[in-house]
């Protein structure tokens, strides 16, 4: 029996010494350097997904990024292959990592510049010059914002999809990633995340956080009444705005379809 108590107390002593572990926080520091060469790649981006907490190598390509064990780290590099790190007790014991990166292939696509004619009349060549297509504007006191520019058209089966889908989709996506959402607030409260974001184009923290593919987070921005130009050219700043902005117009949209179903009716004499 005493043998028994004893093995116990044992376990138990371990699972606590386990979690303890788990929940300690730990400056992680490593460099990030080029896969073949063995250069170090200044500027890369180091964020925690858990702790929503980012960093950028410095010109030696070293960093540091408070984390926990089971913690997630997204790298990613401009024109290099992204990975994602899980962080095990063994890597938070005090030794710095070397994290090697990839070019990813890219294929070069013929692009097709197209200047301005201007003749010399200002008149004329001020309505030449290209707007900004995808500024979004907000008036006081309305909760929603609107997009200046004409939005994607949406192609469905039928007119019943076309007046259900969008709405079902959005309280799906909403209604089921609360977290996600909080996750992709407190990305763009911060100043050098806000910098760091403003500087990419590959979606790949979006898509994390949503749990979306490309073409479902291009849907998503396009069931929000955003651009195709926008889509296609904003920065991942940007798009994250976009999504929480789309999320405050539904919860508008959603309180004020509730209160519209609160009004009593008309008492008929």
């Amino acid at each position: 029996m005493q043998k028994i108590i004893l093995a116990l107390l044992l376990v138990c002593s371990l699972l606590g010494h386990s979690q303890t572990d788990s929940l300690k926080v730990v400056n992680l520091k490593g460099q990030i350097v080029h896969g073949e060469s063995k250069r170090a790649l200044s500027a890369a981006h180091i964020l925690n997904l858990n702790r929503v907490e980012g960093t950028i190598t410095s010109d030696t390509g070293f960093f540091e990024l408070l984390t926990r064990a089971n913690d997630t780290i997204l790298v990613s590099y401009l024109g290099f292959a992204s990975i994602k790190l899980k962080v095990t007790n063994d890597l938070l014991k005090g030794n710095e990592l070397i994290i090697a990166l990839y070019e990813k292939p890219e294929e070069v696509r013929e692009i097709v510049i197209k200047s301005t004619k201007l003749i010399g009349v200002l008149e004329i060549d001020v309505k030449q010059v290209p707007k900004d297509r995808f500024t979004r504007i907000h008036i006081n006191g309305l909760p929603q914002t609107y997009e200046v520019g004409k939005p994607k058209a949406k192609d469905f089966s039928s007119p019943l999809a076309a007046l259900f889908q969008p709405v079902d989709f959005l309280y799906t996506l909403f209604g089921k990633k609360p977290k996600q959402l909080r996750k992709l607030q407190k990305l763009k409260k911060q100043d050098d995340l806000r910098k760091m974001l403003s500087g990419k184009f590959d979606r790949e923290v979006m898509m994390e956080y949503l749990e979306m593919d490309r073409q479902e987070l291009s849907e998503l921005l396009s069931d929000c009444n955003y651009s195709e130009y926008f889509i296609k050219k904003a920065s991942d700043l940007q798009m994250i705005e976009a999504v929480l902005d789309c999320y405050e117009n539904y919860k508008a949209n959603k309180k004020g379809k509730i209160e519209r179903n609160n009004i009593p009716e008309r008492i008929q004499n």
